[in-house]
């Protein structure tokens, strides 16, 4: 006698059961286990307070700490780049335009030439990171600031 696959023993599975309910025993997927702790025990509750507790270090979820330190520093106005780097290498860059002489800078045309050069910094990097998210990535590449500059144009990109 002939007999339908469904009229079948229930052990047996079917093609027509979904593959996410075959081979499961229990409700709970084996990621979300936990190992089972001593009821009522808290770990540092329990300590002797002569020995000293090592607490973790805080997670941060991914992109929390760049979120953190990008309104941290768009809400201060301070100098980004060091000072004494910054002037070690202007000071390079003059002696190279004026043929060996050793030239001395007013620590206030230092700061102005700082300012300068942050403000342009940063508005390039702003421009090329819009190329980066236009190309569907947010990794800052430096075909990125390339194409900022070129899009700028000769005065604005600085040549």
């Amino acid at each position: 006698m002939w007999r339908s696959p469904s009229a079948g023993p229930s052990s047996r599975r079917t093609p027509s059961t979904p593959p996410s309910r075959r081979g499961r025993s229990s409700g709970t997927s084996p990621r979300r286990r936990r190992s089972p702790r001593t009821p009522g025990r808290h770990p540092r509750r329990d300590q002797p307070p002569e020995q000293e507790v090592h607490r973790r270090r805080r997670r941060y979820r991914p992109g929390q700490r760049a979120m953190l330190e990008i309104r941290k520093y768009q809400k201060s106005t301070n100098l980004l780049i060091q000072k004494l780097p910054f002037a070690r290498v202007v000071r390079e860059i003059c002696l190279d335009f004026t043929r060996g002489v050793d030239m001395q800078w007013q620590a206030m045309a230092l700061m102005a030439l700082q300012e300068a050069a942050e403000a342009f910094l940063v508005h390039l990097m702003e421009d090329a990171y819009l190329c980066a998210i236009h190309a569907k990535r947010v990794t800052l590449y430096p075909k990125d600031i390339q194409l900022a500059r070129r899009i700028r144009g000769i005065h604005h990109g600085l040549g």
